[in-house]
């Protein structure tokens, strides 16, 4: 299913969004500068320069194709997903033994990196050939390999570790990737998996790339309420071992129509959590240690 919209109505929700969360509290010069922003965008008049992409209409790429055209910027674009996500995986990781790990949608390799420095060996996969030609030249030592996080071509048991990050959100339904980590993971073995919190995806729908010089798009991120992962994880016979949410840091993406009504995106996020970082256990076997 495609989609398109257009700027302006994106900038629009994040101001409305923003007087929501401040109108009780909120200091009242800048509320009005809400409600006046707001009337100016609504307007007939004309806007589009203080738009990115002229408040142009925004296209839905799939995501064979989305990651093929992020794949040219997206190590170089600082992200406060990423920002918030790495010490808390970095914690957990500093907690385990060096052993085969697998980084599951690793894209440009950001994950197999922070394996490979921790002395672990490291299968990557990823569905799209052009981030894995990233993740190649940042790690020729790495295995990595095409394929998709709910079909992965690697043998049961074959891993002691497996991490994903930010990716389950473009799936319509977390089950079966989850049901593919726990099926790689030898017993004893550990999972994390990050994503981008439901509450972000709920309030903000899609995040937008520069595509080519100035052109915006998005790949189509899905909600999965933090049920539909315990769910998941529970049909897999996996074991919670912690959940943990970090909220906004006050980085907004740059380039993308958010720095338009900069005050008004880091209000409307203030105190969100915007990933969830999962850790997850594959039980023993009886009898094992």
């Amino acid at each position: 299913m495609s989609g398109e919209f257009r700027v302006r109505e994106l900038v629009l929700g994040i101001q409305g969004l923003a007087l929501l969360r401040n109108a009780v509290d909120g200091d009242e010069t800048f509320l009005r500068e809400r409600v006046e922003d707001i009337r100016r965008f609504a307007s007939a008049e004309p806007v589009e320069e203080k738009l990115p992409d002229g408040g142009a209409t925004v296209s839905e790429l799939d995501a064979a194709e989305g990651y093929a055209a992020w794949s040219a910027v997206y190590d170089s674009l600082p992200s406060s997903y990423i920002e918030v996500e790495e010490p808390v995986v970095g914690k957990i990781l500093d907690d385990l033994a060096p052993g085969f790990a697998l980084d599951a949608a690793c894209g440009t390799g950001r994950q197999t990196r922070t394996l490979l420095a921790r002395g672990h060996r490291v299968i990557g996969v990823d569905q799209s050939p052009h981030m894995l030609d990233k993740a190649r030249a940042h790690s020729p030592e790495a295995d990595l390999r095409v394929g998709h996080m709910e079909e992965l071509p690697l043998d049961d048991d074959s891993v002691d570790l497996a991490v994903c990050s930010l990716a389950m959100t473009h799936l319509h339904d977390v089950t079966q990737a989850v049901a593919e980590l726990a099926r790689v993971v030898r017993p004893g073995g550990r999972i994390v998996v990050t994503d981008m919190h439901p509450f972000v995806i709920t309030l903000q729908g899609q995040c937008l790339f520069v595509r080519g010089s100035e052109e915006l798009a998005f790949v189509r991120n899905h909600v999965h309420l933090l049920s539909s992962y315990l769910e998941a994880f529970g049909a897999a016979g996996l074991r919670v071992r912690a959940c943990h949410e970090p909220l906004f840091n006050g980085r907004l993406a740059p380039g993308g129509y958010e720095e338009a009504v900069g005050d008004a995106a880091r209000a409307a996020w203030d105190g969100l959590p915007i990933v969830v970082v999962w850790d997850v256990e594959v039980p023993a076997r009886a009898g094992e240690d």
